[in-house]
C-alpha cells in the first residue's frame, strides 16, 4: 500500500484549497468550486472564506456572485448544514444531500402540522393541508419576487398559521408555517435565499423563487450518479482521507458513503497507520508550496472537511472548536493550525499563537491580518448559529 505522509497531505491542502499564495483565485465562484462549498450558516464565513483564497477579495465581488450575476447559490446540503455553491455544482449537492434532507424535513412538518391540529389532526390531513399552503406560498413568492417569512404570512392565513418546535421541551416555541416551508421548500430546490435584510453580515434573508437563478430549475440527477460524483469531488479536493471523513463531511450512512465510492476508481494508501482513500490517477506527488499563512473564519471549510483533523489540528482542538463541534477563527502556518484569532473590544484583529513558530511565521500573519483588517473596514463580527470558542473569549476580553 502506498504511503501519503503528512507533508504532502499538507501540501495537497495548501494548492487544492488556494490558501498558498500561487494558487488564489480571481472570484469567489472559483473559490467555491474548488472547495466544493463555502459554509454559509455564518453568512460572514462565506466572504471570509473567499477573500483568504482570492488576490483581492471584497464584499463587493461576493454579493454579484451571490446576488447579480447569481453564480453562487445557497442551499441546505451536506449535515442539513446551509452552503455556497457554483451554480453548476448545485444539481449535485442538491441531488447527493439535500433530496434527503427535504424528505426528513417534509416529515418533520408533516409531524408539526398534525400536533398543531391543522388539516384535522391527523397525517392525511395534514397532507391535503401543507399541499394548499405550499401553493398558496409558490403564489405569493412568484407575486412578490422576494419575500421575507413575515411578508408572506401576511399573505395568506394558511402561512400566518402557527406550529409548535420541540413539544414538551424547556424550549419549546412557535413558528409560523410560512417560515417552516421556506425551509422545505429550498431544501426541495423551489425556493432560495435572496439578499439579507441588513449587511452582508446579517442572517435574515429575503427569499426568492429558484426560477431567478434558474429559470428552468436544477437538473435533475440521479441519486446515485449525484453521490457518486460528490464523492469523487470530495476525494480530489480533500483526499486522501478515511471513507469515515467523507461520510460524516456529506451526513451519509455507511451504506450510502459505500455505493457512492463503489463507482469511483480509488486507491487505498497509507496515511500514517490509518487506511485512506485517493483518487486512482492522483497519486503523483503535489510539489511542496512555498511558505504561507492564513486566518480562516469560523465554520471554514477546509477545517471542516475532516472529521479526523489530527494532522493539521494537532492538540488545539479544545481550545479552537465550540462545544458542539464547530471551529472557531484559525490561525495557518504551511498547512497546519497553530493559533487563533478574534476581534477585540475594539474591533481590532488579535492572533494568539499556541506553539512557538518562529519569527516568519508570525511576520506572515500579522500580514495577513492586517490585510483582513483592510477588507472588513470596521465591520465588527459575531459568532452565529454557535458557540464563542474558548480562545475567542480570552481574545475577545483584551
Amino acid at each position: 500500500m502506498r504511503g501519503i505522509g503528512v507533508a504532502q497531505r499538507r501540501a495537497r491542502l495548501a494548492w487544492r484549497h488556494r490558501l498558498t499564495a500561487e494558487a488564489r483565485a480571481a472570484d469567489p465562484v472559483a473559490v467555491a468550486g474548488s472547495m466544493l462549498a463555502l459554509h454559509g450558516t455564518d453568512p460572514s464565513s462565506v466572504y471570509l472564506s473567499a477573500w483568504a483564497r482570492m488576490t483581492d477579495g471584497s464584499v463587493t465581488a461576493v454579493e454579484r456572485a451571490l446576488y447579480d450575476d447569481r453564480t453562487l447559490i445557497r442551499l441546505l446540503a451536506m449535515r442539513r448544514t446551509v452552503f455556497v455553491t457554483p451554480l453548476g455544482l448545485a444539481p449535485v449537492l442538491q441531488a447527493a444531500c439535500s433530496r434527503a434532507v427535504a424528505a426528513r424535513e417534509r416529515r418533520k412538518l408533516l409531524g408539526m402540522l398534525a400536533e398543531s391540529g391543522l388539516g384535522g389532526g391527523d397525517e392525511a390531513g395534514a397532507e391535503r393541508w401543507l399541499k394548499g399552503a405550499e401553493e398558496a406560498a409558490e403564489q405569493a413568492l412568484k407575486a412578490r419576487g422576494e419575500a421575507t417569512a413575515s411578508e408572506l404570512a401576511g399573505d395568506d392565513p394558511r402561512l400566518a398559521a402557527q406550529v409548535v418546535l420541540s413539544r414538551g421541551k424547556s424550549y419549546e416555541g412557535r413558528q409560523n408555517v410560512a417560515s417552516r416551508l421556506l425551509l422545505l421548500m429550498a431544501a426541495e430546490g423551489r425556493a432560495v435565499r435572496g439578499r439579507p435584510r441588513g449587511s452582508w453580515t446579517s442572517h435574515q434573508y429575503r427569499w426568492s423563487p429558484l426560477s431567478r437563478w434558474c429559470p428552468d430549475g436544477l437538473a435533475e440527477l440521479p441519486t446515485d450518479e449525484a453521490e457518486t460524483e460528490l464523492a469523487r469531488r470530495y476525494l480530489y479536493a480533500f483526499g486522501p482521507a478515511p471513507a469515515e471523513d467523507l461520510q460524516w463531511w456529506a451526513g451519509w450512512t455507511k451504506t450510502r458513503t459505500r455505493r457512492a465510492l463503489a463507482g469511483v476508481r480509488t486507491a487505498e494508501v497509507d496515511l500514517d497507520g490509518t487506511v485512506g482513500l485517493a483518487l486512482g490517477d492522483d497519486l503523483d506527488e503535489v510539489p511542496e508550496p512555498e511558505p504561507w499563512a492564513a486566518l480562516l473564519p469560523a465554520l471554514d471549510p477546509t477545517p471542516m472537511g475532516w472529521q479526523r483533523r489530527e494532522w493539521f489540528l494537532g492538540p488545539h482542538g479544545p481550545r479552537l472548536f465550540d462545544r458542539v463541534g464547530n471551529i472557531g477563527p484559525s490561525v495557518w502556518w504551511n498547512g497546519r493550525i497553530v493559533g487563533g484569532w478574534a476581534q477585540d473590544a475594539d474591533g481590532e484583529i488579535v492572533c494568539r499563537f499556541l506553539e512557538d513558530v518562529g519569527a516568519d511565521a508570525r511576520a506572515a500573519v500579522h500580514t495577513e491580518a492586517a490585510w483582513l483588517a483592510s477588507r472588513l473596514g470596521g465591520t465588527r463580527l459575531a459568532a452565529r448559529t454557535r458557540g464563542r470558542t474558548w480562545l475567542e473569549e480570552e481574545l475577545a476580553g483584551k
